[in-house]
Parts: structure tokens; sequence; C-alpha cells
């Protein structure tokens, strides 16, 4: 049966800033549109997945303790926490999932992370106090309101403090209809550069470098 969906509007508010955004990308299930404003791509809010489906794709993440793989995608985040935090740094990893790499690493070096995932690990008492550092790996592209979310975590850092994220970021030299990354369908919120920049300016971080697929903000 056919849907008023499947005929999605050209034009929809961006899930990042609200400004007017185009359609970017089209398959059979899945529209993408770009924001003129922040350059942000997402998904069609009604081709996301439901709460029950999206845990269940999670379930299958292999990005546990265990894998060797995992640990290694990961390494630029621990090493640069290793170059910046001292091992008495308040730190949380936001997303954390079931069973955190970053957890399990940041604890091999001495730090005493906290963790919080609103499937696996939704204790909110997390969010009363401030930390030095947040981790947050392969995270914001699962964003469904990036701003919202940006801001609680810039909210929770203490002045100075670092979030360190990994995600791929898209730019011009990706072929998007053959990039793997939009092909995830929890993956709702895809940043470019000017994204990450837009980020910078509207929440007021003094910083924000891009190592390919590590982004550190700075407060």
């Amino acid at each position: 049966m056919i849907t008023f969906d499947d005929f999605p509007s050209p034009k929809q508010s961006c899930t990042l800033c609200q400004k007017e955004s185009v359609i970017f990308y089209k398959n059979p299930r899945q529209t993408f549109f770009q924001c003129q404003q922040c350059e942000g791509i997402f998904l069609n809010p009604t081709q996301r997945l439901t709460p029950i489906k999206e845990r269940m794709r999670y379930d299958l993440h292999q990005n546990n303790p265990d894998n060797s793989g995992y640990k290694a995608y990961v390494k630029p985040v621990i090493d640069k926490i290793k170059q910046n935090e001292s091992l008495s740094a308040l730190c949380l990893d936001y997303g954390s999932g079931p069973s955190s790499v970053v957890i399990h690493l940041l604890e091999e070096l001495g730090y005493q992370p906290k963790e919080y995932d609103p499937f696996f690990h939704p204790d909110t008492t997390v969010f009363d106090q401030n930390y030095h550092f947040i981790t947050c790996t392969e995270v914001m592209e699962h964003f469904y309101k990036p701003l919202e979310e940006f801001q609680k975590l810039y909210n929770l850092l203490l002045p100075g403090g670092q979030i360190y994220c990994m995600t791929r970021l898209y730019g011009p030299e990706i072929d998007f209809s053959t990039w793997f990354y939009k092909n995830d369908a929890t993956h709702v919120f895809i940043y470019t550069a000017t994204t990450i920049d837009y980020l910078k300016k509207i929440l007021g971080f003094q910083n924000a470098v891009i190592e390919d697929k590590l982004i550190t903000f700075t407060k």
C-alpha cells in the first residue's frame, strides 16, 4: 500500500537548527535532507526505527571489550585522553551501549569513568555533577535532536572541559549513494565540517578540532 510517507515533502526543518532543508539523497528505503544553514544531513524523521527495533539494532553492535577491532577504532580517543587528561579527572562515557570498550580501556589506565546510555545504563544521577571530560564515541549520529544533546553535554562540562567524539563526517569527496555509513538505520544525523563549526559557535565552545573521525570540543 502506498502511503503519504512514500512521498516526503521536498522541504523539512533541520533537526539540529530548524532551518529549511531540502532533499539530498533518496532511495527506496531512505530519504535524507540537507540543511541549508548548518549543512547537516538527516534521515526523514518518519523513517526512524521504533524504540524496540532501535534497541534490537544496538544489541547487534560488536563493540564489547573483547572486540580487538573496536579497540583499535577507539584508540585515537584513548590516546588523546592520555595526552590531555589527568587520572583524577572526572569523566563520563555518554551513550556507552551495553558494554563499553571505552569504559574498559579507561579503567585499565586508572580512570574512574561513569557511564550513561538511554537503553542500557539509564541512570540519570550521573547528570547531577560536572565532568572534566566526556566521551561520545559513535553516538552523535544517533541523536534525534543534536542541538539539545550537545547543549546537555556542554552543560555537563566543567570550564575548560572537553568532549571527545567519534563519528564519520560527510565531505564532497564521498559518494553518498554508495557510502556504507548511511545504511545503518540508526544513523539519523550525519555531520559535515560546517555542522561542527555551527555547533561550536552556537553553543559557545572555545574550540572544535577535527582529526579524521575524532572531533574534540573544548568548553
